[in-house]
């Protein structure tokens, strides 16, 4: 197995990117389209565990929209071979000082396009 393979890579930041820029401007339709849907797709986030991708979406459709703009930080998106792929990053919110947030998804290649398999979503304390 190929770890970071160019063409591949590229292929899931621009799932990633796309998938940032609709979760800070709240397009559904987006954040819907780039999970995976199947029951066995799991979000957990910093207030919820989400099991399956009818409870993702139940969520999307009833979160505020007010406060979604953050600022990323050490990215890192891994492939491995051509089907799978890891996208971590911490991130930070004007309104949450002396806090990082912090986000690891699993991506996978479907007949559709890439898609968001399992994602965990957590805030601490910033370690400084």
């Amino acid at each position: 197995m190929e770890i970071d393979i160019p063409e591949v890579k590229a292929e899931v930041e621009a799932a990633f990117a796309e998938y940032e820029r609709a979760l800070v401007g709240n397009d559904v339709a987006v954040l819907e389209r780039l999970f995976l849907d199947a029951p066995t797709t799991i979000r957990y986030g910093v207030t919820e565990n989400l099991y399956g991708y009818g409870e993702i979406a139940a969520f999307r459709a009833g979160r505020p929209s007010a406060g979604l703009a953050r600022t990323l930080e050490k990215t890192v998106i891994t492939t491995y071979g051509t089907d799978m792929a890891v996208a971590a990053t911490l991130f930070r919110r004007d309104a949450a000082s002396g806090k990082v947030g912090r986000q690891m998804q699993t991506w996978v290649r479907t007949p559709d396009g890439w898609r968001v398999a399992a994602a965990h979503v957590s805030v601490i304390d910033d370690p400084g």
